[in-house]
């Protein structure tokens, strides 16, 4: 309103001072001629008022001239020779924006889809929550959907990827092949395996076999194409594609509203993992998570993570930056393929646990990771040679950051097998990587639960 009223005052103000200008000098002519007798027309009359009106116009030109050109010598004087009144306006003017040489304002969505929409898969995980009641602590089957984004294959699996949140703590991994042949449904419904992950990048990489896959599924699906996130720039346009709210594959567009966003996410286990993201309009709802946003040419440019969720934010989608974990990646999809193994058959460590969460690795220097409160005689960990006060921080190249995510891990070994331990030993004041195989225990052996 405020700003309304400016305009207004100001236009008016300049139409005032331009109007009243000119009313007053034809006022003034018109009360000269009132009180000016009438005077007889002489003959000649119009050639000599036209020969004094020559006069006066050669007069006022060689006198304005003259002024003008005293004004401009003493411009020189001041401003220098380069200075004048031209050459100052002009160095004060703002540029135009230029206009975009693009010819179509609108890029069609529905070719990227047609083109991309087959490489994204919807994921179901069925797995176990823990629910802690004034009764005690009971587990409960629970399910939840995601997506993921087909990355490549190698001589006998499909491999696709996802975000960590998306295959946490699962029993059972299944993969739904998007397909136009609706009879085929169940068909295109298939068993996954974890291949590898990565909680701190909230990335992971599962596998399908390919013996697994119908023939006509696999004439219809595609590897998704790689772009480079490093090169975009705001204000370009995306497109979403995922399984929004497990109710099968879906697409929203929208345009880059930031990059390079740090963006803070808590963990199952209490920790917190920090990220550069790219922010979008695009709609990111539950279920979207791991699936794929995509640039105008079809590019995979950033997999689907997070979503701002505030009764005063709309349109605040996150994804990671396809660049910035390529890399990891490419690692996670050499890594050997493991199911989950039945629970008489699980490997343990044989020690007792406590969380080194990003708080108190600040608070006592300490790094952060899992560390062993005890060590049960006999078992895996001290034959090994752990001991306590050790900080464990990766398992098989996995990063660890906490409890629950070993115990997860744990979970697709079995006892008899050899994993790979990196720890943090205490040395003086200062902590030293080591690394530590270990052969894990059976329950009976362990005679210890992993963590208190």
């Amino acid at each position: 309103m405020y700003e309304d009223n400016d305009m207004r005052k100001d236009d008016s103000f300049a139409t005032g001072s331009y109007y009243d200008t000119s009313s007053s000098y034809t006022h003034y002519n018109s009360a000269e001629a009132m009180n000016q007798p009438k005077k007889p027309k002489k003959k000649g009359g119009f050639g000599r008022t036209v020969a004094k009106c020559l006069v006066l116009a050669l007069v006022f030109g060689s006198v304005s001239g003259a002024a003008f050109t005293g004004v401009r010598y003493a411009g020189n004087q001041l401003l220098g020779e380069t200075g004048t009144a031209e050459s100052a306006q002009a160095s004060t003017t703002v540029s135009p924006t230029t206009v975009s040489t693009q010819t179509n304002d609108v890029y069609d969505v529905s070719d990227i889809v047609a083109n991309c929409i087959s490489s994204v898969v919807s994921i179901s995980n069925v797995g176990t929550t823990e629910f802690q009641t004034i009764f005690g602590t009971y587990q409960q089957e629970s399910q939840s959907s995601g997506s993921g984004i087909i990355i490549g294959q190698n001589d006998t699996e499909l491999l696709i990827v996802t975000n960590y949140h998306v295959i946490s703590g699962a029993k059972e991994l299944s993969v739904y092949f998007n397909s136009d042949n609706e009879a085929a449904d169940d068909e295109n419904v298939i068993s996954a395996s974890v291949k590898g992950s990565n909680e701190d990048k909230d990335i992971a990489v599962i596998a399908v076999q390919l013996s697994d896959i119908p023939e006509e599924t696999l004439n219809n699906i595609k590897v998704a194409t790689i772009g480079d996130s490093t090169s975009l720039e705001v204000g370009q346009p995306v497109v979403a594609i995922g399984n929004a709210y497990g109710f099968g594959l879906s697409v929203t567009s929208g345009i880059i509203s930031a990059l390079n966003r740090e963006v803070t996410a808590t963990n199952e286990d209490g920790s917190s993992t920090t990220q550069m993201m790219i922010q979008t309009d695009a709609a990111i709802n539950p279920g979207n998570s791991g699936g794929a946003l995509l640039n105008s040419k079809g590019e995979l440019i950033g997999i689907n993570s997070v979503k701002f969720v505030s009764e005063d934010v709309e349109g605040m989608g996150y994804a990671i930056p396809i660049s910035d974990v390529e890399s990891i990646i490419n690692e996670l999809m050499l890594r050997e393929t493991r199911d989950r193994v039945n629970e008489d058959q699980k490997g343990y460590l044989g020690i007792t646990c406590l969380d080194v969460t990003d708080q108190a690795s600040k608070s006592y220097n300490i790094p952060a990771g899992v560390y062993v409160s005890t060590v049960t005689d006999g078992a895996a960990a001290q034959k090994a040679g752990i001991q306590t006060g050790d900080i464990i921080t990766g398992l098989d190249g996995n990063t660890i950051t906490g409890s629950e995510q070993l115990i997860d891990l744990l979970g697709y070994y079995s006892a008899g097998e050899t994993v790979s331990l990196t720890i943090q030993r205490g040395n003086g004041t200062q902590y030293e990587e080591i690394t530590v195989d270990v052969t894990l225990s059976s329950a009976q052996e362990a005679g210890a639960v992993e963590a208190e």
